[in-house]
């Protein structure tokens, strides 16, 4: 099965193809070549596969089959992700390939109104096959004891790495004491830290593993980096921008504060741009990336809520305003151009002096150095770019004669009433 050219090679049901067909898929990509016959043979797996990989349908398609060819019997699978964006994303993507399957799923998540909290409970208790939620909603929903878990025969848990990141192990770890010990537990992760490790090892069975390209951006994306000091990188975006004329564009910086000023300079200079961060409603968010995904916005600012779990093709520009804290997070950013090795994108970061240090260990972790384009005419010079030379400890020269250096005396504070 590792040699599958089409769907056809899984033995889908033949109304999955349909849907599939549809929606004009037709060749799987390696994570799903490799992922789905281990899914369909009901043995757990921990996969590694970053953003853009086709990871989604790799656990969807082989959840679905089963469920098309089961029927349905209360909750079937349980799909755990770190934001609501993912989790609205998942949900579409299941709506598209079960169109000629009778199955049913809602996506569960915070930011909504009591009506929202409302239908979701209901899509709970009705049982819908699949369940798509973030980990603090669904325990709100879970502490009511109104929802039940016993047919559950799926677990799985996307962006594995980021949900640990953002604190949800304790609530991950509560979340299964509600499920049943005998299911198929599948892992999702773009990263594989030694936490990952010791998740799988207390909730899976002799999991299977795959790994795809980890940390490796997409050859399609034109990589470029400028060493800028901070107070210029306004004014450096502004020249990128007249350089030429690109479409979508997004633009991460580094906190939500950032992300509003930035925004606002970029209307007030006349871009159609939007902020998208954690202060925003989430009815406000869904309609931000609606008219993102439609071409209605041009540039989006945001911060790292945006590196994963946002499906927009046809991304022109990713720019890094700030160097990501983590090598993995430029990974996961700049995934957002060239989706899946198809088409080509392009991504600028701008590095000031205290990031070097930072972005030489992004070089590392891709094994790839990043030419650094020198700054324009008119631009004050910026940091030297030259990591290993700030990783050198600073030599203290030794003390005059041969002497050695005297400690530094301090007088003792006066007692109270001493004086």
């Amino acid at each position: 099965m590792d040699t599958a050219q089409n769907f056809d090679d899984f033995y889908f049901e033949y109304e999955l193809l349909d849907g599939l067909d549809a929606m004009g898929f037709h060749h799987p990509t390696p994570i799903q070549v490799m992922a789905i016959p281990i899914i369909l043979d009901g043995h757990d797996l921990i996969a590694c596969a970053q953003t853009g990989t086709g990871k989604t349908a790799a656990y969807v398609l082989p959840v679905l089959n089963k469920i098309a060819f089961d029927g349905h019997k209360g909750i079937n699978t349980l799909i755990l992700v770190p934001t609501r964006e993912l989790a609205l994303q998942i949900d579409q993507q299941v709506q598209g390939f079960s169109y000629y399957i009778d199955v049913s799923a809602v996506a569960v998540f915070g930011g909504g109104d009591g009506a929202v909290y409302e239908q979701q409970r209901r899509a709970l208790l009705k049982g819908a096959d699949i369940i798509v939620s973030t980990p603090g909603r669904l325990i709100s929903q879970l502490v009511t004891g109104e929802v039940n878990f016993d047919q559950l025969k799926h677990l799985i848990l996307d962006e594995a790495d980021k949900m640990l990141d953002m604190g949800f192990l304790e609530d991950i770890v509560k979340i299964i004491s509600y499920l049943p010990k005998e299911r198929q537990t599948l892992m999702f992760s773009a990263t594989m830290p030694p936490k990952i490790r010791a998740l799988a090892t207390k909730i899976m069975n002799h999991p299977k593993e795959v790994s795809i390209a980890i940390s490796k951006p997409a050859d399609g994306i034109d990589q470029q980096a400028f060493v800028v000091q901070d107070e210029q990188k306004l004014k450096l975006l502004k020249h990128v921008f007249g350089l030429k004329p690109y479409g979508s564009t997004i633009i991460f910086a580094s906190t939500k504060e950032k992300v509003k000023a930035l925004q606002f300079e970029l209307r007030k200079n006349g871009f159609n741009s939007k902020a998208f961060h954690s202060d925003l409603e989430q009815n406000e968010r869904e309609e931000i990336m609606n008219d993102f995904r439609n071409r209605k916005i041009q540039v989006l600012v945001g911060t790292d809520i945006l590196s994963r779990g946002i499906d927009v093709d046809g991304i022109d520009l990713v720019l890094n305003y700030d160097v990501p804290p983590d090598p993995e997070d430029y990974v996961h950013r700049i995934g957002r151009t060239a989706r899946g090795d198809a088409g080509s994108g392009t991504a600028i970061t701008f590095i000031n002096e205290k990031d070097i240090r930072r972005f030489h260990q992004i070089e590392r972790l891709i094994e790839r150095v990043i030419s650094k384009t020198p700054l324009p005419d008119g631009f004050e010079p910026g940091p030297v770019y030259n990591p290993e030379e700030r990783r050198k400890k600073p030599q203290h020269a030794a003390p005059a004669n041969g002497q050695k250096k005297k400690k530094p005396f301090f007088k003792r504070k006066p007692k109270p009433g001493s004086n």
